[in-house]
């Protein structure tokens, strides 16, 4: 079957956040005004897809519907477990103990709970900036202390500070590291070799890690990831978080994976998180990890070729943005802050942009810190509004 992520859905009145919630989410202000009508907007924003779920999820929703009740649900049959792990094991050589996973309605609740069962509040979290502020809004929420380690940047390519990461790591108060891999807003994939690294240097200061994963399937053709715990598979302290919301744009359906090696921490987990799943969410999620590995091809297919487009448009037409095609993720980060002047590189980007150019997207002081002069752009949407959008920022940009 050919996929067509070439179609425009319309989403308006079906509270996507993505149409009805950018004036509360972005700028907190539901009455807020812009020269533009809604519809007038192109939406490059919120990390979700522009893209019809797939048909084989879809279909699993129908059936389960069609059992006619929705009573409280947990995932009872192994039947889950096995189309999970039969995709860790396929696609990243990876395996985990069943007793080892949790579920939860998202790895950003799971981040907010982890944090609270892990550190005390005379300890600290450890991130790498620039970094999703859900990781500091999960540190900030249960007042634990952070600390951030910028990573290197050389000319778009980012790399992690070792040196920077072992003094930080050393800090007797440092009790958790919350890690991106693939890394999130920069697109890397963290090679083995880094990944070694980091990961000693956590064991060696007995430092708890917990691994966000969720773009590990969302990878360039020719990349492969690697889970940190397939490398330290002892070490009971390291928790990976994978789900699979973006990869087959299930994100409103609220149900991620947790693998608790620690039985302590597991423990606890059961103990205090409201374990219950939504019914469709099983159903979709198993039905996803089963049979939808063609459409997930094809739609890395279609990503690369929208990177590809915007890494040439912006080589003509923006020559001083500096930008490298992200090695996972959909998502484009770009410096714009060559463009950036009289004042406007002080500006709230997300602002500037809908009020300039009508074009929603995130700022890269969205992103903790390391971050200025940045823009992030959700390219999981039709070329036509690539396109469309990337003439906005360049009609925009190119006043001076």
């Amino acid at each position: 079957m050919r996929y067509d992520f070439d179609e425009i859905i319309d989403r308006k009145g079906t509270n996507a956040m993505s149409v009805e919630g950018f004036r509360q989410y972005i700028f907190h202000d539901d009455r807020i005004q812009f020269p533009y009508k809604d519809d007038e907007f192109v939406r490059m924003w919120v990390a979700d897809m522009e893209f019809a779920t797939p048909d084989v999820v879809r279909n699993a929703i129908k059936e389960r519907v069609d059992r006619g009740i929705f009573g409280y649900t947990k995932i009872f049959d192994p039947e889950y477990y096995n189309a999970f792990v039969k995709w860790t094991r396929g696609h990243y050589g990876w395996n985990f103990e069943k007793e080892w996973l949790v579920t939860s309605p998202g790895i950003i609740p799971a981040l907010f709970e982890l944090v609270g069962y892990i550190c005390e509040r005379c300890e600290k979290v450890l991130i790498m900036t620039p970094s999703y502020a859900y990781f500091k809004h999960a540190s900030d929420f249960h007042g634990r202390g952070l600390v951030c380690s910028n990573l290197k940047n050389d000319a778009g390519y980012y790399m992690m500070d070792f040196d920077d990461l072992r003094k930080k790591a050393a800090d007797g108060e440092t009790k958790l590291c919350i890690f991106c891999n693939p890394h999130n807003p920069t697109g890397r994939v963290w090679t083995k070799e880094e990944l070694e690294t980091f990961g000693q240097i956590c064991v060696e200061n007995d430092l708890w890690i917990v691994s966000d994963e969720i773009h590990c399937d969302l990878l360039r053709t020719g990349k492969k990831h690697i889970p940190l715990a397939k490398l330290f598979p002892s070490y009971s302290k390291l928790v990976t978080c994978m789900a699979p919301s973006k990869t087959f744009n299930l994100a409103g359906l609220m149900f991620s994976n947790i693998i608790i090696p620690d039985k302590g921490l597991r423990d606890t987990w059961k103990a205090r998180h409201y374990d219950f799943e939504n019914p469709l969410s099983i159903a979709t999620a198993q039905a996803a990890y089963a049979h939808g590995e063609e459409w997930l091809r094809q739609l890395k297919m279609y990503l690369d070729e929208n990177f590809a487009f915007v890494e040439s448009y912006l080589k003509e037409h923006l020559p001083e943005a500096e930008f490298r095609v992200s090695e996972a993720t959909y998502l484009a980060w770009v410096n714009v802050g060559a463009y950036l002047k009289g004042g406007k590189d002080d500006a709230f980007l997300p602002l500037l942009f809908a009020e300039k150019a009508g074009v929603l997207l995130e700022g890269g002081d969205m992103f903790v810190a390391n971050s200025k002069g940045y823009i992030r752009l959700n390219l999981a949407c039709p070329r036509a509004t690539v396109k469309t959008g990337l003439e906005r920022i360049r009609a925009y940009l190119s006043l001076g």
